[in-house]
């Protein structure tokens, strides 16, 4: 039986920082981690906004027990070593407890052994390529399980049988794409070709010649960034139609649509676990107060959502413990139903969010339009057992 997050605790009760107590009229500082320059900025900004607005909403509505939330913000630049030095510095000078933020797996990476070795908390929200599971992270972003699979299998079940698989050369297109070949292979389809460019690459010449030449069904795209803007601009001029060669995105979402141009990528999709077109009045209002913030022709992206929920989690986690010490948030965090825009969700004992899985088609409004969705909500598996079969995520020891 999962925990409600409406369980209010006694004014009194008791709580711990680390080893210190704070006063209750005392600030509580926490780590906002996102690139704001470099190629993931077109992405990140926004999920920093997210993260920012609960906070201050948290703080509007009195606090986390009674404490005033100071977010320390902190620009990762898109550079992998410039995430691991500003999380270092978030935690050990500006004595912050716990940490949103990150996008890139190859970011994620570089973070984790700094979280790791001061016993911190990292809350992530962007899709990956698991193959990991660390007492150190929640993982509100989806697992390939989560996105990347349902996707496929959507597009099987559309009579795709010819893959192409185009990235960003680094962990979570390579691994990810991984998981994808050996279901292509299990189900006895066809893989048109695999190719990766830099992060932050824009020459796709070579890449959209082999396309050209392959002819797949269907083009599973895992380039971040503004690469995406170069890749669909490219594919256009040599006269590859999205209509005639279809494009399933996992790193496009409404933002990175609206900062692209909506005409340059219409009628291509996306796998995500939330869409700004989700129904609903907890998402209507989510929707407004960041229009209300940040613009009213404002896009909303998985991602952003992702950050947003981390925030209000950790403060569920944290009221529940009666505790900001890590070890006692993340116990409190694991099967403790978090309401949401995306509906109520949790996070399973692996520390990552169970959620739904969504294909949707991007229209001329640079909306998605849903598609598709799963049977409710996919538990979350680190491992894919035909890719990893021997490995699994046991997080009772941490």
């Amino acid at each position: 039986m999962t925990t409600s997050t409406r369980y209010v605790l006694a004014a009194g009760m008791a709580f711990g920082l680390g080893q210190a107590a704070l006063a209750q009229d005392e600030t509580v500082n926490v780590g906002v981690l996102q690139s704001l320059s470099g190629t993931m900025a077109i992405s990140e900004v926004t999920v920093k906004n997210a993260e920012i607005m609960a906070i201050d909403e948290i703080n509007a509505a009195g606090g986390v027990m009674g404490h005033q939330i100071k977010a320390v913000i902190e620009d990762g630049a898109s550079d992998p070593a410039i995430f691991a030095q500003k999380a270092t510095k978030l935690i050990q000078n500006d004595d912050v407890v716990t940490v949103f933020g990150g996008w890139t797996s190859a970011s994620r990476k570089a973070m984790l052994p700094v979280f790791e070795r001061a016993d911190n908390l990292l809350w992530y929200p962007v899709q990956f390529e698991g193959n990991e599971c660390s007492a150190n992270i929640m993982y509100s972003g989806a697992q390939p399980n989560q996105q990347i699979l349902p996707a496929y299998t959507w597009a099987k079940d559309q009579g795709k049988e010819s893959y192409f698989l185009v990235g960003s050369d680094y962990v979570f297109p390579r691994t990810a794409n991984m998981i994808v070949k050996k279901h292509i292979d299990e189900d006895g389809l066809s893989l048109a070709g695999e190719e990766y460019v830099p992060l932050g690459g824009t020459d796709f010449s070579a890449v959209i010649a082999k396309i050209r030449a392959a002819q797949p069904d269907i083009i599973f795209n895992t380039l971040n960034g503004d690469s995406n803007v170069s890749f669909f601009k490219q594919l256009a001029s040599a006269g590859i139609s999205i209509e005639d060669t279809p494009v399933m995105s996992f790193s496009i979402g409404e933002q990175e649509a609206q900062a692209m141009g909506v005409s340059l990528v219409e009628g291509s999709y996306a796998a995500w676990n939330y869409f700004e077109t989700l129904p609903g009045e907890a998402n209507e209002a989510f929707i407004a107060q960041y229009r209300d913030a940040y613009g009213a022709n404002a896009a909303v992206t998985d991602p952003m959502l992702h950050g947003y929920l981390n925030v209000y989690a950790w403060k569920a986690a944290v009221e529940a413990a009666g505790a900001f010490d890590v070890d006692e948030v993340r116990a409190a965090a694991v099967d403790l139903d978090v309401d949401t825009p995306m509906g109520t969700v949790s996070f399973a004992p692996n520390q990552s969010l169970r959620q739904t899985a969504y294909v949707g088609e991007l229209n001329e409004s640079g909306k998605f339009d849903i598609l598709w969705q799963s049977e409710g909500m996919i538990e979350p598996q680190p491992y894919d057992p035909l890719t990893f079969p021997n490995k699994s995520c046991d997080l009772s020891a941490g």
